[in-house]
């Protein structure tokens, strides 16, 4: 006796329909499994859920670079990366490579490995530390003169108001028999 037939639209309830996606994305993954190893192919699933969950399957031994340039090869018309994807793609080459050759001047600057380096990158490298250590110090300086004012303001206002204090004070005392000046 076999299965019947389901009619396929989406299924409304919302647990049922969970379910039937926990299933049959079992079942897609062991049939792909099970191709990949009866009949040696190459195999990928990617599979996306509703709230974006991802799921892959890859054959053993492959990786899906070189599955989607399979893909890209054999395809009718149909190409996966179109020239802006190609754009991209080249872009992100050279910002890597920019990133790598930042890298290595980098370790320049800090000293390392510069035996490699010719006598006029060498005083190019120089010139660039000298130059950086002077405005290092030029913003160093600014800063410690403003410090400098800074802890002046602060020492004149503690002097003001240390003084304003004790003159207060000298005002708020009273004498004890408030008759006294009466008599002078």
């Amino acid at each position: 006796m076999g299965r019947g037939k389901i009619e396929i639209r989406r299924i409304e309830n919302q647990t049922s329909r969970q379910v039937t996606y926990t299933k049959r994305r079992s079942g897609i993954l062991k049939k792909a499994h099970e191709i990949t190893i009866l009949c040696d192919a190459k195999v990928s699933v990617i599979i996306f859920s509703s709230n974006g969950k991802m799921v892959e399957y890859l054959s053993p031994g492959s990786n899906l670079e070189e599955i989607l340039d399979l893909y890209n090869k054999n395809s009718s018309g149909n190409k996966l990366w179109d020239s802006k994807h190609e754009n991209l793609s080249n872009e992100i080459d050279r910002v890597k490579k920019d990133n790598d050759n930042m890298n290595i001047e980098l370790k320049h600057l800090n000293g390392e490995d510069i035996t490699s380096l010719n006598p006029r990158e060498l005083i190019a490298i120089d010139d660039a530390l000298e130059s950086g250590l002077r405005n290092i110090r030029t913003k160093k300086q600014k800063k410690m003169e403003i410090m400098e004012e800074t802890a002046k303001l602060m020492d004149q206002r503690l002097m003001r108001d240390d003084y304003n204090s004790h003159m207060n004070f000298a005002f708020r005392v009273q004498p004890m028999q408030p008759n006294l000046q009466e008599r002078m």
